[in-house]
Parts: C-alpha cells; sequence; structure tokens
C-alpha cells in the first residue's frame, strides 16, 4: 500500500473543474484528456478546489485545505481524494470560496508560501468563516512565531 494521497482531478470546458491551487505534487499521472491524478506524500497541505456548472451556470463551488496523511494516520473522508485527508477549512459557495483564495492570494503577496503556513491559521480561518466573521491576517510576526513553535515541537 502506497503512502501517498491521491486526487483525481478532472476538467470539462464549462462543467467541471476540480484543480488544485497550492500544494507540492509528488507525482502527477495522466489518464486522458479531461482527468489526471497527483500524489501529496504525507503531512503536505494542499488546497483543492471543486467548481461544477451546468446549462444555467455554476451549480456547485468548494475549496478544501487538506494536508495529506500517513498510512494508518486518522483522516476524513474527501470526494476524489484517496484515502483521504486531514481536513484543516472547507469553504462551499462561491462567496466564501471567494474569501478563502483572497486569502491565499494575500498570503503569497507578502512571500509566504501557502504551504507553509501555520495548520492552526486554516482551521482559524474555517471557523471564523463559519461564524460568519472575518477571520484574522495571516502576517510575517505569525508566520515566523509558526515556525519557531514548529522547531521546538517533537
Amino acid at each position: 500500500m502506497s503512502n501517498l494521497t491521491y486526487v483525481e482531478l478532472v476538467w470539462l470546458k464549462k462543467r467541471i473543474e476540480n484543480y488544485i491551487r497550492f500544494g507540492k505534487v509528488a507525482s502527477n499521472r495522466t489518464i486522458d484528456r479531461s482527468r489526471r491524478v497527483v500524489s501529496f506524500t504525507p503531512g503536505c497541505v494542499f488546497a483543492f478546489v471543486r467548481w461544477t456548472a451546468n446549462d444555467f451556470g455554476t451549480v456547485a463551488s468548494r475549496i478544501d485545505i487538506l494536508r495529506a496523511v500517513a498510512t494508518g494516520e486518522r483522516c476524513s473522508t474527501v470526494a476524489y481524494v484517496r484515502p483521504g485527508a486531514d481536513i484543516l477549512l472547507t469553504a462551499i459557495g462561491w462567496p466564501s470560496v471567494e474569501k478563502v483564495l483572497k486569502i491565499i492570494d494575500a498570503i503569497e503577496a507578502i512571500g509566504i508560501d501557502p504551504i507553509d503556513v501555520s495548520p492552526d491559521y486554516w482551521r482559524h480561518v474555517h471557523s471564523r468563516l463559519a461564524a460568519r466573521e472575518a477571520p484574522r491576517t495571516y502576517t510575517r510576526q505569525r508566520h515566523e512565531a509558526w515556525l519557531l513553535r514548529r522547531r521546538i515541537e517533537p
């Protein structure tokens, strides 16, 4: 059994679009013109965006920020993700998805790769969005504190 987390990405013009917004892909396998499978090593954080539409417009928008898990580690099931992942953030509906994408853009704008952001921050954003409150911004000082904490934790 592989220790990787696999994500199936689908793209059907104007119908379905599943893509990775950020994350360090370990491998990439093309199945056909509209499908491919990417994999992530345990501990890797990545953003998985799903969008579906029909003849009348957008049906569903969703973003999940996930942490790939090792074999035997507890995980939650997520569509298109095998065997599952640790869910750090879930946003459903375009207004919420757009807020998360803007947060990711803001983090990148200050020169921090979103894969290095504290998992606790992603959980904070999830909770604040669920409560319809604005999340705190991720600053360089918060990031430095996270890096120091990560160095001393076992």
